[in-house]
């Protein structure tokens, strides 16, 4: 990046920037604070979504119209990719670009624009910046340069894997996944993503049943189809930008089963908590109403209880049931 010599002014430009993108003002906010030292007139943030791998305008103003089609029609172009390679702004009318800005910008009288894309400072690619101004020279060198060094600082404006969850978190061992309602799932930051919720379909079903419940969260045990038992744990969440979609993270971790219970203990436990009897668990998992019977002797032996109530209550609090997935 080139060199440049920061004034006060743009300090403090800078930090509030930093400021208003942490806080609720978001992204208007954080364009306020860059008015002051770059005169721009418009501005777009375009979101690129890694669950559908495609882009859309996210926050725009200034600009009369903003066409469904443009964000995906400018990441075809050659130009982006270069753009995406050297992380340095391209200026309107960039060998490339000229076809794209006579369709989307030219005819609303623009005559300076500016895009830069968004990384966070780990790497990560979260979308695009547009600027744009009337004023032939409203854009420098300068403010190419100035606009990269606060570009890492903008990303977080466009990203949609932003989740945010509980602010106790999550303990330290787990791996998660967010869902929101209509199965889309994506990364929690912060937390390393779980290959195994992925692998499994049927967790964006599990998450949809959750946040339609008015459970805050849920534990359980689940095994994966390589035959691990994992501790698993539901939680709501706001998921894309800001946390503003509804959804869910389901985060796991491997464990051995509690209490030196059997799988088959587990599944009874399950039974129990659902309200069934002794016949119907019998029914459920093809064994005799005996055999039964002695399970839930160990059980009660093993975890200290003398009831199906206690038992149910002791279940649901630590997590021994089963999800059904």
């Amino acid at each position: 990046m080139d060199q440049i010599t920061l004034s006060p002014r743009h300090l403090h430009a800078f930090t509030e920037v930093g400021f208003q993108v942490a806080g609720r003002s978001g992204a208007p906010g954080a364009m306020r604070a860059l008015r002051e030292v770059i005169a721009l007139e418009a501005y777009e943030f375009v979101a690129y979504d890694p669950a559908t791998g495609r882009h859309r305008s996210l926050v725009s103003d200034g600009y009369t119209r903003v066409d469904g089609d443009a964000a995906e029609e400018y990441v075809r172009l050659d130009s982006y990719r270069q753009a995406m390679d050297s992380r340095i702004p391209l200026v309107m009318g960039a060998p490339g670009t000229e076809r794209y800005f006579r369709r989307h910008l030219e005819p609303y009288g623009w005559r300076a624009g500016l895009t830069t894309p968004l990384f966070l400072s780990e790497g990560r690619y979260t979308g695009l910046l547009h600027l744009n101004a009337r004023d032939p020279g409203a854009f420098s060198a300068e403010t190419s340069t100035l606009i990269s060094a606060v570009s890492p600082t903008l990303a977080h404006v466009t990203d949609l894997s932003r989740c945010v969850i509980d602010p106790v978190g999550l303990p330290p061992g787990f791996h998660a996944a967010a869902f929101d309602r209509g199965g889309t799932r994506r990364d929690v930051t912060d937390t390393p993503a779980s290959e195994a919720v992925a692998a499994e379909p049927a967790m964006a079903e599990l998450a949809r049943e959750f946040i339609d419940s008015r459970e805050l969260n849920r534990r359980g045990l689940w095994l994966d189809g390589t035959g691990q038992w994992r501790e698993v744990r539901l939680l709501r969440a706001g998921v894309g930008p800001h946390g503003a979609i509804q959804g869910a993270v389901i985060a796991e971790r491997p464990c051995a089963l509690p209490y030196e219970l059997t799988g088959r203990e587990v599944e009874v436990i399950t039974r129990v908590a659902l309200g069934d009897s002794n016949p119907q668990i019998a029914a459920a998992l093809v064994l005799s109403v005996r055999t039964v019977t002695t399970h839930l002797e160990h059980i009660f032996a093993k975890l200290g209880c003398e009831s199906r109530t206690r038992l149910t209550t002791k279940a649901l609090a630590e997590g021994l049931c089963r999800l059904l997935v």
